[in-house]
């Protein structure tokens, strides 16, 4: 069903080459990426937006293209800094220590270190490779892939982080983190007992990518502090954080969100987000390409319960579509040890459920065996187990959870 946005937004949007056929027809389509591409800057272009950018109150930049290729944007200038930092000063567990002046350090992929260097580069003046995003954000990831992270690098980590712990009074400071990443940076500091050169921080916002419930238990069992998820993207900024039970609330100032079942019956359903919070690139049914599970199978976003993966990478199966935090669940309540876990589709009913330890130590064979049953019953297809030491990160910095082909 094509739905009519509110006045508000119709009154933002009206002048915008893209949506002027649906204003006229009174039916706004969902907008899909390349949409947004296609003609651009051009689809985008009004005369205020024209003003903006000879201004300087409007720019181009590119996303990140963490979840996929990258994408041009016009958006004012630190528009998803401020959105973040909004959220953190506004959220119920990190609020009191950002505005104690606690810095924030991100440990995520090398691409976003990668896009803060960039971004800083263009400076005037600036040192090339920086990677402070401003005076409250520093980044620490260097390497593509954390399990190549050797002690040097570990220490040199630790060292950047004991200094923005030492320039706060009180020693504070939060970990902004893909829950990956800081899971890898824990098992090697545990390997090489680094702990006492590891300040503790008095918050952890674990971000960038699905968390798999075993890290997200396995961070809370090291650390002492919140452990808050975070979801957004770098087009829209967040839309949703957990609290301290665990459960979600959304986060949608400037926005809304409905939610289209991606198959009937599947329980699983597309995000579309109509946003306003960007005014030069304002986003109406957009398909965020974000899959989310509600507490009983409806399409009230106030249901949430799950942010289960991204849609293009849905598996089909018997029973109905098969997402990340689907394999999540049933990985889950086999055992707790396993870290990551990757299905490799071996051929037409088949596959192989590949998987790491936090401990290096592989499953007991009883557990390997309920996990082969548990993945066919998920999937109809015959599941073989087996233990690695190391599971590929991607090219993206991230892992996928779902492979058809065997790593080069």
């Amino acid at each position: 069903m094509n739905r009519l946005p509110s006045a508000d937004v119709l009154d933002q949007v009206r002048d915008i080459p893209l949506y002027r056929d649906s204003v006229e027809r009174g039916e706004f389509p969902i907008l899909e990426k390349p949409e947004i591409a296609r003609g651009f800057p051009d689809n985008w272009m009004t005369p205020d937006l024209a003003r903006a950018l000879e201004a300087g109150d409007a720019e181009y930049v590119l996303s990140t293209g963490t979840n996929h290729a990258r994408m041009r944007l016009i958006r004012p200038p630190y528009f998803l800094l401020r959105s973040y930092y909004r959220l953190w000063s506004e959220h119920p567990d990190l609020a009191a220590s950002w505005h104690e002046g606690a810095r924030r350090i991100s440990l995520t992929t090398v691409l976003a270190t990668e896009h803060v260097a960039r971004v800083n580069a263009a400076k005037p003046g600036a040192t090339p490779g920086e990677r402070w995003l401003d005076d409250r954000t520093l980044y620490l990831n260097r390497r593509l892939d954390p399990a190549d992270w050797d002690r040097a690098e570990v220490e040199r980590m630790l060292a950047e982080i004991r200094t923005v712990s030492a320039a706060h009074p009180g020693g504070s400071y939060l970990l902004d983190c893909s829950g990956n990443h800081l899971a890898q940076l824990v098992r090697k500091v545990d390997a090489w007992d680094l702990w006492d050169d590891f300040p503790r921080p008095v918050g952890i916002v674990h971000a960038y990518e699905y968390a798999p419930l075993n890290v997200r238990a396995y961070l809370r069992s090291r650390f002492e502090c919140p452990v808050v998820d975070l979801f957004g993207s770098t087009e829209l900024g967040y839309l949703f954080y957990s609290d301290a039970d665990g459960g979600y609330r959304p986060y949608l100032h400037d926005m809304s969100v409905e939610l289209i079942p991606v198959e009937p019956g599947s329980g699983i359903h597309s995000l579309i987000v109509t946003s306003v919070r960007n005014p030069y690139m304002p986003l109406v049914r957009y398909r965020s390409g974000d899959c989310v599970r509600t507490s009983d199978g409806g399409t009230d976003p106030e249901r949430i319960v799950s942010f289960c993966g991204r849609e293009k990478e849905l598996l089909a199966a018997p029973e109905g579509p098969v997402a990340q935090a689907d394999l999540d669940a049933r990985v889950a309540a086999v055992s707790p040890r396993v870290f990551l876990q990757q299905l490799h589709l071996t051929g037409e009913g088949t596959c192989r459920l590949r998987y790491t330890t936090f401990d290096g130590k592989p499953l007991t064979p009883g557990d390997e065996h309920d996990l082969a049953l548990s993945v066919h019953a998920l999937t109809g297809r015959a599941c073989t187990v087996e233990h690695l030491d190391h599971v590929p990160i991607g090219l993206s910095g991230k892992y996928a959870w779902l492979t058809t082909q065997d790593p080069a």
